[in-house]
C-alpha cells in the first residue's frame, strides 16, 4: 500500500510512541486513514495500539479490515505483551500438500501484488504445519510435482507464546527472513519476519535506562507538547523525504522494468535479503552501544566486520538467487539469461555489503550527531537497503542489458 502525506508521517510517529499515545493519535482520524496506519506499522505496534482503541471506532476498524486481518488481530490479542504472538502476521502463502508446484507458483504471482512472499507454508487438513517451500525449490522443481515432494520437512517454527528474548536466542544462528509461528500441537497461526524481530529487539535494548548510553525515558502522555514536537517532527519530515527517495529510484528505472518484466519478480527478494542483513548489523551495533561494549576506537572494526559479513552472506545467497534467475530466464527463453543471473549475484552481494555497513554506521553517526540511535535508525536503514538493493539491481540491468 502506498501511504499518502498524512498516513506516512502518522505511521512513523506511532511506531516511535507508546501504544496508548498511538491510540490517541488515531482517535481523530477517519477509519480509512486509521486502518492504513495500522497496516503500515509492525504487527506488534498495531496490536498494542488496538488494545487501547475502544468503543465504536474499534468496531468500525474491525469491520473495515479484511477477515484475515480481523481474525489475526483478535488472535494476537490473546497473547501477552512482548510475545511472538503479539508481533506475528497472518501467514500469506499457505498450501495443501497435494498442490502442484505450478498451482503454487500461479497463486504466489497473485499474492506478491499485495505483499511480500518469502516462503510457502504447507499444512495438512487440520491446519498443522508439515513443511516449508522455498522460492528456490519452486523455481527448480518440476511444475507437475506435488509440494509434499519438494517441501522441507520438520521445518523450524516459533510458538506464539514465546517471549521475544527467548525467540531471539533460538534464531540467532539461523538468520531466516521469515519464521512460521505454530502452536504446541503444530497448527500454523501466523508468520513473523526476522526484520520485525530484530527491530523490536533493537528498540527494547535501546529503551533500557542507563548512564552508559544516556537514553531518555520513554515519552508519555504527560510529556509537554513542545518537547514531543521537538523530538518527533524533524524525523517525520525526514522520513517523508526518504520515502520519496526510495520510490523515486524505482520510478527512475521504470523503462527498464517495462522492458525486462522478469526483474520485478526478484525485486522483493533483493530488498528483503538486504533489509534483513542490515537489521542484523543494526541490532548488534545498538546492543554494543547500549551495553557499553562499543568503546571509542572500536567503531572501525565493527564497520569492517559487518561489511565483510555482508560480502560473505551476500555472495552465498546471491549465488543461489543468481542460479534461480538463470533458470527462470532460461525457461522463459530469455536470450540474456546468463547476464540476468550475473546481475542478480552482483546486486545481491553489493547490496548486502552496503546494508551491513549501513546497519553499523547509521546508529554510530546518529549518536555522534546527538540523536537517539534507535529512534531514527530504522528510517535511514530502510531507505539505504531499499535504494541500494533495488537501485543497484536495476542499474546493472540497464547497463548490462541495453535496449
Amino acid at each position: 500500500m502506498t501511504l499518502d502525506k498524512v498516513t506516512k508521517p502518522l505511521a512513523a510517529a506511532i511506531a516511535s510512541s507508546t501504544a496508548r499515545d498511538g491510540a490517541e493519535m488515531l482517535a481523530p482520524q477517519d477509519d480509512a486513514t486509521a486502518l492504513a496506519v495500522l497496516r503500515a506499522v509492525d504487527p506488534g505496534v498495531a496490536q498494542g495500539v488496538l488494545t487501547h482503541i475502544r468503543g465504536k471506532q474499534r468496531k468500525r476498524l474491525l469491520a473495515a479490515a479484511t477477515r484475515a486481518e480481523a481474525e489475526q488481530w483478535a488472535r494476537s490479542e490473546t497473547y501477552e505483551e512482548g510475545t511472538i504472538g503479539r508481533m506475528m502476521e497472518s501467514p500469506t502463502a499457505v498450501f495443501g500438500p497435494d498442490v502442484t508446484v505450478e498451482a503454487a507458483v500461479e497463486s504466489i504471482r497473485d499474492l506478491v501484488k499485495r505483499s511480500f512472499v518469502t516462503y510457502g507454508f504447507v499444512v495438512d487438513a487440520d491446519g498443522r504445519l508439515i513443511g516449508v517451500v522455498t522460492m528456490r525449490d519452486l523455481l527448480l522443481s518440476d511444475r507437475k510435482a506435488l509440494l509434499r515432494d519438494v517441501m522441507l520437512k520438520n521445518a523450524f517454527s516459533l510458538t506464539p507464546d514465546l517471549k521475544l528474548r527467548d525467540a531471539m536466542s533460538l534464531v540467532l544462528n539461523r538468520h531466516f527472513p521469515v519464521y512460521p509461528v505454530a502452536t504446541a500441537d503444530g497448527k500454523l497461526v501466523g508468520e513473523i519476519r526476522g526484520q520485525t524481530m530484530f527491530e523490536e529487539q533493537a528498540y527494547q535494548i535501546s529503551a533500557q535506562p542507563g548512564a552508559m548510553v544516556g537514553v531518555d525515558k520513554e515519552e508519555r502522555l504527560a510529556t509537554p507538547w513542545k518537547r514531543s514536537l521537538k523530538f518527533r517532527h524533524p524525523w517525520l519530515q525526514l522520513n517523508l523525504l526518504t520515502a520519496f527517495l526510495a520510490a523515486g529510484v524505482v520510478g527512475f528505472f521504470q523503462g527498464t522494468i517495462d522492458r525486462i518484466v522478469i526483474l520485478a519478480v526478484f525485486l522483493p527478494v533483493l530488498a528483503g535479503q538486504s533489509g534483513n542483513t542490515g537489521c542484523q548489523a543494526l541490532a548488534v551495533a545498538l546492543r554494543g552501544i547500549t551495553l557499553g561494549e562499543l568503546q571509542p576506537g572500536k567503531e572501525r572494526a565493527l564497520v569492517v566486520k559487518e561489511a565483510f559479513l555482508g560480502f560473505l552472506n551476500g555472495a552465498l545467497v546471491g549465488l543461489t538467487a543468481g542460479i534461480g534467475m538463470f533458470v527462470v530466464a532460461t525457461m522463459q527463453k530469455n536470450p540474456a539469461s546468463v547476464r540476468l543471473g550475473l546481475i542478480v549475484f552482483m546486486a545481491m552481494t553489493a547490496s548486502c555489503i552496503i546494508s551491513g555497513i549501513s546497519g553499523a554506521l547509521i546508529p554510530l553517526t546518529l549518536r555522534k550527531l546527538g540523536a537517539d540511535p534507535a529512534t531514527a535508525s530504522s528510517i535511514f536503514l530502510t531507505t539505504a537497503t531499499d535504494v541500494a538493493s533495488m537501485g543497484l539491481f536495476l542499474l546493472l540491468a540497464t547497463v548490462l542489458i541495453p535496449a
